[in-house]
């Protein structure tokens, strides 16, 4: 798959509704391992893909790291980077970002103040 097929791939949204599995006693650990196993995949496609483009260049009598060295982007380039790097972060970080949302749901004007008279009843 090229660059240009991957972006113009259709934005999935994964909403799980209900109570996640629980593996770990120790809170947050389940959301530390989530976030380690997308980075293992990540690393892992990167390391494929790194030596997939050494084995082309090195056939093709390239000096692919000289030119990694001399490489200038352009915004363009630049720019796809950066949203490459967000849609990492959202999936690195989607625990976090589901449970801020799920607690923004629930949020309400009657949830704030009966907070704000248990804390000046204490």
């Amino acid at each position: 798959m090229n660059g240009e097929a991957q972006m113009d791939r259709p934005e999935m949204i994964r909403t799980a509704r209900g109570k996640r599995p629980q593996f770990y006693d120790t809170p947050g650990l389940d959301e530390a391992m989530g976030m380690i196993m997308v980075l293992a995949s990540e690393i892992s496609t990167l390391r494929d893909r790194i030596d997939a483009g050494e084995r082309v260049a090195r056939a093709a009598g390239i000096d692919l790291a000289a030119g990694i060295e001399a490489l200038e982007l352009d915004e363009a380039a630049l720019a796809e980077r950066e949203e490459r790097r967000q849609d990492f972060l959202r999936r690195l970080y989607y625990l976090q970002i589901k449970d801020a949302e799920d607690a923004r749901e629930r949020q309400t004007a009657k949830g704030y103040v009966d907070t704000i008279a248990e804390i000046a009843q204490t």
